[in-house]
């Protein structure tokens, strides 16, 4: 009775501490060494790097944590990754330049916009069956709302953003933003969008009931992507290798951090405390705290590290 007992307790303490070492991760896709890092954010070190040829770039993770899903624009594919085996489960033919990517919640089905073909692709996992929809010039970032009734597409070389009823897979409506428009992001009351202008420096705030902007943020330069954390709006700059930080609430500048080389992708911890960005031409990734904006950690990645999407997910 009393091994019994104690056989249960060691139980339950193997299980307790097994989960306690699990920590959240982050998915770098490094697009000049064809790549995919999984990197440990306790640790801030690489647990393993899985190959995806097609250079790389755009990176969705699944609502549990368990798949991963990357892009290749010149492989003109869709890799599914299985996270804790770190192997390919899949690769989905996409016509086009697969670029950014965006899955539902309950995993059934992927939104990819195609770069070269000007389209919006929707993938049916259970399926397998695709949609296209001609989407405008160049799109580039997308973002479901939280209702998964629209998503917003970033037609680049139109300088607008494109609204999808994707009940109807069809056009909504359009706004014409800055310049360039890239990433874009939508917070977590699914009120605001945000999107990146690049060749205009600004950020559009655009609320979604009206799906009208409501301001311009003016950034550094060749602003990419963007990550929301602790009342704050946190914006990757390309061409100034640094962070715009706005208060998300009232809109006003709250600083500018200092970062690696040609930062791309950004992505807030799972708790918000901590900022994630991926430097392109300095190979590497960077924990910036929210709060006080000092770095806390950096770690090397594989070679051209893009991280386009949401790249981090927690412990499994």
């Amino acid at each position: 009775m009393i091994r019994l007992a104690l056989s249960s307790v060691f139980y339950l303490f193997l299980v307790f501490f097994a989960h306690k070492t699990l920590a959240d991760e982050a998915f770098i896709t490094a697009q000049n060494a064809q790549s995919l890092d999984i990197i440990d954010l306790t640790s801030m070190t690489k647990r393993l790097s899985v190959p995806i040829a097609g250079k790389p770039a755009g990176v969705a993770l699944s609502k549990d944590g368990r798949r991963v899903f990357v892009t290749s624009p010149e492989g003109h594919f869709v890799t599914i990754v299985d996270r804790k085996a770190g192997r390919i489960e899949k690769q989905i033919p996409v016509k086009g330049g697969p670029l950014g990517i965006a899955v539902t919640r309950a995993g059934e089905r992927l939104y990819v916009t195609d770069f070269y073909g000007d389209m919006l692709v929707e993938i049916d996992l259970i399926t397998q069956k695709q949609r296209y929809l001609p989407i405008g010039a160049k799109p580039a970032g997308l973002a479901l709302t939280l209702d998964e009734k629209t998503v917003l597409v970033a037609a680049r070389d139109d300088n607008q953003i494109i609204f999808v009823d994707l009940n109807e897979f069809s056009r909504l409506d359009q706004l014409a933003v800055g310049r360039h428009p890239y990433g874009v992001t939508i917070d977590a009351d699914g009120r605001r969008a945000y999107v990146a202008n690049v060749e205009s420096d600004s950020v559009s705030v655009i609320d979604l009931a009206s799906r009208k902007a409501i301001a311009q943020l003016k950034v550094e330069s060749h602003p990419y992507g963007i990550a929301l954390a602790s009342g704050r709006i946190f914006i990757s700059n390309q061409h100034s290798e640094s962070l715009s930080v706005f208060d998300a609430k009232d809109l006003t500048h709250v600083a500018t951090v200092a970062v690696g080389d040609y930062p791309e992708g950004v992505c807030a911890s799972l708790d918000g405390a901590t900022i994630y960005v991926a430097n392109w031409f300095s190979n590497d990734l960077w924990a910036i705290d929210a709060a006080t904006l000092k770095v806390r950690a950096k770690t090397a990645t594989s070679d051209g590290p893009r991280a386009f999407g949401q790249f981090v997910a927690p412990a499994p």
